[in-house]
């Protein structure tokens, strides 16, 4: 009697097996024909960076379509009751191309054969105490809303050959300020009253942004040479510090027609970041209280290696085509130079600059 074969053997498990493979063939082919775009649109906005679009039959979450738009800051007015829209529109981070950032200035040679504060000093000051360029209308006088009561002689040049004086004219100037505390605010009440769009940083005030009048905004933020540390920044609930170039990219803002600054001493910090992130080169006009009774802040060295650098960074201004055009001593300040009471020197300065390539 022949043996009889398995069940599994036979012709016909073998056709069931076939049958089934191709039939879930069959149904992959399928469902990718009915929806072939799904998976390329999900890489692609992967790729992006945005969410990929909700599956079919899938609810999207309410407030998730607004969630893609652009942020506009809105600034609390310094009129009571009313609110009005921000002046700067934040932009998302890395939506301009940075240039490259270099490390360190470059040095100026010693003054003397030997590094000497004597030589240092002297090359200094002589180099602060002269003009580079003439400019012959620095009065702002005939600005509208202008008013003597300032403290400071806060010096613009508005030659008609700068760019400055019709950018006031047209209402399309941008004035900066960077300051600490109760300062003179004069100034920048006469700018925004001449129709410029005046921002003033100032980490003293309690609102994060205050606007009063059309064209004058009040910021809590301090601007530093560094962006801080997010996770201590975190703490910080009354002030807020960035570099200005993160200031310029947040707000939108691609140049500034002039840019003030009293910041007690940091102000040789700023100034070096300013220069090698190319900062400065957005830049119309500088106008800066420099202190020399100390080095400043985060400046080490000795007195003659703080000279040399203070130098080193005004001749950087130099080659960005930046020259000087008007020098204010101010004799009501302490007559000292790094905690000395020579050469003639003031402890307070302030420097103004007008950038010969601004447009």
């Amino acid at each position: 009697m022949p043996k009889e074969r398995p069940l599994w053997r036979g012709p016909a498990f073998r056709l069931c097996l076939l049958s089934a493979a191709l039939f879930l063939c069959l149904q992959l082919g399928m469902r990718r024909s009915w929806c072939p775009e799904e998976k390329p649109r999900a890489a692609a906005a992967v790729a992006a960076g945005r969410a990929p679009p909700p599956a079919r039959g899938t609810e999207q979450p309410p407030g998730a379509a607004a969630a893609g738009r652009r942020r506009v800051t809105y600034v609390r007015s310094g009129r009571r009751g009313s609110a009005a829209p921000g002046c700067c529109p934040l932009q998302p981070p890395g939506g301009r191309r940075r240039k490259t950032v270099r490390w360190h200035i470059e040095l100026q040679p010693w003054a003397s054969p030997t590094p000497s504060l004597n030589y240092e000093a002297l090359r200094f000051l002589k180099y602060i105490s002269t003009s580079q360029i003439s400019c012959e209308h620095m009065n702002l006088n005939s600005l509208r809303g202008y008013s003597e009561t300032a403290k400071k002689p806060w010096s613009i040049c508005l030659d008609e050959r700068f760019s400055l004086i019709h950018r006031i004219r047209s209402k399309q100037c941008r004035l900066y300020s960077l300051g600490l505390g109760n300062d003179d605010n004069q100034f920048e009440i006469s700018m925004a009253n001449s129709g410029c769009e005046v921002h003033r940083f100032d980490p003293s005030i309690k609102s994060a942004h205050i606007q009063e009048g059309r064209h004058l905004w009040y910021h809590r933020l301090s601007i530093d040479w560094r962006d801080p540390n997010p996770a201590i920044a975190a703490h910080k609930l009354h002030s807020n510090t960035k570099k200005l170039g993160t200031i310029l990219n947040e707000f939108g803002h691609q140049k500034i027609d002039v840019l003030k600054a009293d910041v007690e001493s940091a102000e040789w910090k700023i100034l070096e970041n300013l220069i090698l992130e190319d900062v400065v080169e957005q830049i119309g006009q500088l106008v800066f209280e420099v202190h020399i009774h100390w080095p400043g802040f985060e400046v080490s060295g000795n007195d003659s290696t703080v000279v040399r650098y203070w130098y080193s960074l005004l001749r950087e201004l130099e080659l960005k085509d930046f020259r000087l055009f008007h020098t204010y001593k101010d004799l009501s300040k302490p007559q000292m130079f790094l905690k000395k009471e020579a050469f003639n020197a003031s402890s307070c300065y302030t420097l103004s600059w007008v950038n010969t390539r601004w447009k």
